[in-house]
C-alpha cells in the first residue's frame, strides 16, 4: 500500500514538474530574444523593438502601405524560377530576403536629434533613379517601396527604374503598377554608368537622387538631402550608409564618423575623421566634407549635374565612375558631404553576380585609366606605380573630357590633395619605381594571384603586369596593393599593412639577399621544380637566393 501512494505522489510531482516547465521555459525564451533584439540597436539610440530579419514571412502578410494596394507582391517575389543555392544569382541570400515584406520595419538608425531637425516646407522634389541587371525582384522591389513609405509623397516627383538589359524584363515592367514608377528597358547591356545616364535625361525633376537596386531608405532619409542641395546647387550630398547583412539582412547602423578616401591603386576606402575634419564640425550632426563618395547613393542637382558632364560614359559596366565624379565635383567648382541626419542601407556582397563582357579586372582598369589621364595631373605616375598592371592598357579617346575640364577651368589634382584630401600620403620616390626581380632568364611573378596566393617563377617577359615590383621605403616588396608575406615557409601575397613584420626584407644589393625580418630567413626560389617561393636558411652564393631588381622594358613610360 505504501509503495502504491509513493508512486501516485511521485507521479503526481512529474507531472506537476512537466506543466511547470511548459509554461515557464517559452517566457524564458521569449525573454532572451527580447534582449538579444535590443543587443543589436545602434548606441546612438535606443529604438522600439522591429520585426528583425527572421521573422519568416511571405512577402504581404503585412502590406499595410497604401502605395502597395493591388498589387500582388507574392505573385511578384516568387513568380520567377528560383537557383538551388541561395546565393548563386545574386551574391546575396536570396533565401533570406524573398521571406520579408517589402514594407517590413527597420530600426531608426539616426542620431537622436536629428527627429527635432526642422525643414523648409518648400523643399525640391526629386527624380529617383535605381539602375538594375537581374536584380532580385525581392530586394529590388523593398528599394521602390521603402522610397515611397519613408518619403513625403510631394517630394518624389517619380521613381525610374532603368533596366539594364535584365533576363526577365518583367522584372521592372510589373512594377509600373506602383504609384510613380517609370520603367526604361536597354536594348543591349550597358552598364552603370551609362544607364545612370539614360535615367538622369528622362527625368523632369530640378533634383536627381541616384539608389543602387538592393537598398533600404530610413525613416526621414530624403528631406535633409534636398535640404543641402537647395541651399547650393554645387554641392553633391550622400548619406550614411548603413549595412544590410547580405547573409541574415539583419539591418545594420553604420558609424556616422567616416568619410570616403582612396589610396593610389584607385581602391575606394573609408577613413576615421581627422581631427582637423572633426574640428570644423559644431555638432555630431552638421554635413561632413567628403574627398570622396561611394557612387551607389547620391543627390545633385540636375541642371548642376548636366553642365559639369554627367558621367564619362565611355565607362564600362560598373567601377571607377564614383572617382572620376569626385575629383571633378571637387576640382570644378563644387563640394560633396555625407549628411549624418540621412541613412540608407545598402546590402554589401563579396562579389560581382554579374559578368564583365571584357573581365572584371580589365574593365576596372580602363575605367580608372581613363580618370587618372583626364584628372590626375602628373600624380597619376603613382596610380601606376601601385597598379601596375594598368600601363599599355588601352583606354579609348578621353579627348571630349579633357575639353569638359578646360571648358569648367577646373583646378588642378595638386589643388585637390592640398586642400581637399590632405589625409592621402603622396609616395616617397622609391615607393614608385617599378622594376623586376629577376633570376637569369626567370622572374619573381604572381602568377595572376590575388590575397592569399603563392607566387613563383616565370619566363620574363619585360611587360610589367604580374612581374612588377616595388621595393617600397618601408622595406616591403609590392605589387599594386598586396605585399609579399609567408604562410609557413610558403611565401604568398598579403594586403599591405605597414606595421607587420611578416612584411618587411631587408635587402642586401651585394649579395641579393632578401633576408625576411620576422623569421631571419631568406627568399629562396626553390629551385627543386615547382618553382615556388619560399623561406630558407640563408647561404652564401646560393643562386636561388639571389635576386637583380632590374628595370623592365615597358617601364620607361606611362602610357
Amino acid at each position: 500500500m505504501r509503495l502504491k501512494v509513493r508512486c501516485v505522489v511521485s507521479l503526481l510531482l512529474l507531472v506537476w514538474v512537466l506543466v511547470t516547465l511548459i509554461i515557464l521555459v517559452p517566457l524564458f525564451l521569449n525573454s532572451g530574444e527580447e534582449e538579444k533584439a535590443y543587443d543589436h540597436r545602434p548606441p546612438e539610440r535606443r529604438v522600439p523593438n522591429v520585426e528583425t530579419p527572421t521573422t519568416k514571412d511571405r512577402p504581404g502578410k503585412h502590406n499595410k502601405s497604401p502605395n502597395l494596394q493591388g498589387f500582388n507582391e507574392t505573385a511578384y517575389v516568387y513568380g520567377v524560377a528560383r537557383e538551388k543555392d541561395a546565393y548563386q544569382r545574386n551574391a546575396f541570400n536570396q533565401e533570406e530576403c524573398d521571406r520579408l515584406a517589402s514594407d517590413r520595419a527597420i530600426p531608426d538608425t539616426r542620431n537622436r536629434q536629428c527627429s527635432s531637425e526642422k525643414y523648409s516646407s518648400d523643399l525640391p522634389s526629386t527624380s529617383v533613379i535605381i539602375c538594375f541587371h537581374n536584380e532580385a525582384r525581392s530586394a529590388l522591389l523593398r528599394t521602390v517601396v521603402s522610397v515611397l513609405n519613408r518619403s513625403p509623397p510631394r517630394l518624389i516627383h517619380e521613381i525610374i527604374l532603368v533596366d539594364d538589359f535584365s533576363d526577365d524584363p518583367n522584372d521592372g515592367a510589373l512594377l509600373t503598377q506602383l504609384p510613380k514608377v517609370k520603367v526604361i528597358r536597354n536594348d543591349q547591356r550597358e552598364g552603370l554608368v551609362r544607364s545612370r545616364v539614360s535615367g538622369a535625361d528622362l527625368a523632369t525633376a530640378k533634383v536627381l537622387t541616384f539608389l543602387d537596386s538592393h537598398c533600404e531608405c530610413n525613416v526621414g532619409w530624403l528631406e535633409p538631402l534636398l535640404h543641402r542641395v537647395s541651399q547650393n546647387h554645387t554641392r553633391v550630398v550622400s548619406p550614411i550608409i548603413d549595412v544590410i547583412s547580405m547573409d541574415s539582412f539583419q539591418y545594420i547602423g553604420a558609424s556616422s564618423e567616416l568619410v570616403g578616401g582612396f589610396d593610389w591603386s584607385m581602391h575606394f576606402k573609408w577613413d576615421a575623421l581627422s581631427q582637423a575634419r572633426r574640428k570644423k564640425r559644431k555638432s555630431t550632426i552638421d554635413p561632413i566634407e567628403t574627398p570622396m563618395i561611394a557612387g551607389g547613393l547620391f543627390v545633385i542637382d540636375k541642371q548642376r549635374f548636366d553642365e559639369t558632364g554627367k558621367y564619362d560614359t565611355e565607362m564600362d559596366i560598373w567601377g571607377g565612375e564614383n572617382f572620376e565624379i569626385s575629383f571633378r565635383t571637387w576640382m570644378c567648382g563644387g563640394s560633396m558631404e555625407i549628411i549624418p541626419c540621412s541613412r540608407v542601407g545598402h546590402v554589401f556582397r563579396k562579389r560581382h553576380p554579374y559578368s564583365f563582357p571584357k573581365g572584371n579586372a580589365m574593365t576596372y582598369i580602363k575605367n580608372t585609366r581613363r580618370t587618372a589621364e583626364v584628372w590626375m595631373d602628373e600624380y597619376k605616375k603613382f596610380y601606376y606605380s601601385a597598379r601596375p598592371s594598368a600601363r599599355g592598357k588601352g583606354f579609348g579617346d578621353i579627348s571630349e573630357r579633357l575639353a569638359l575640364r578646360e571648358k569648367l577651368q577646373c583646378k588642378s589634382f595638386g589643388w585637390y590633395l592640398h586642400n581637399i584630401y590632405p589625409e592621402l600620403k603622396i609616395p616617397e620616390v622609391e615607393d614608385t619605381e617599378t622594376k623586376e626581380l629577376q633570376q637569369g632568364t626567370l622572374c619573381m611573378d604572381t602568377l595572376g594571384h590575388q590575397a592569399g596566393g603563392r607566387i613563383g617563377l616565370y619566363r620574363c617577359h619585360g611587360a610589367a603586369g604580374n612581374q612588377a615590383w616595388t621595393l617600397t621605403s618601408g622595406k616591403a616588396i609590392k605589387h599594386d596593393s598586396l605585399c609579399l608575406g609567408t604562410q609557413g615557409d610558403v611565401v604568398v601575397l598579403w594586403n599591405c599593412i605597414s606595421t607587420s613584420r611578416d612584411q618587411i626584407w631587408d635587402h642586401d644589393p651585394k649579395s641579393g639577399q632578401f633576408v625576411h625580418k620576422a623569421t631571419g630567413q631568406c627568399l629562396d626560389s626553390d629551385r627543386s621544380g615547382s618553382l615556388q617561393l619560399r623561406l630558407s636558411q640563408c647561404v652564401t652564393d646560393k643562386f636561388s637566393q639571389s635576386w637583380q631588381y632590374t628595370n623592365a622594358n615597358s617601364q620607361k613610360t606611362n602610357r
